[in-house]
């Protein structure tokens, strides 16, 4: 997408879930003029990261395909997020 300059139909595509593509589109078009760049900087740069994502996403997905550990150094979060989640449960939240 670098080479290309972003548009809103761009932006919109490269969201890939609907639910966010219908609220990009929403918040540009309820934009009031002065306000219509800042609007499309923020969800040109919210795409722009979503495709990384996806890109390293893959790139990762690839390594797994092939049975290789992905390079670099990963921490393995899972016992925060289970404690984080035990910490919430017990506050009474589903």
């Amino acid at each position: 997408m670098s080479e290309q300059p972003w548009t809103i139909e761009s932006i919109r595509d490269a969201l890939g879930n609907p639910a966010l593509a219908q609220r990009f589109l929403s918040e540009i078009n309820k934009a009031p003029a002065h306000e219509l760049l800042h609007v499309f900087a923020k969800w040109e740069r919210i795409a722009k990261d979503t495709l990384a994502a996806v890109r390293r996403g893959r790139r990762l997905a690839e390594y797994e395909a092939r049975g290789e550990e992905p390079p670099g150094e990963w921490t393995d979060g899972t016992d925060r997020v289970l404690a984080e989640a035990a910490r919430i449960r017990s506050r009474g939240a589903a």
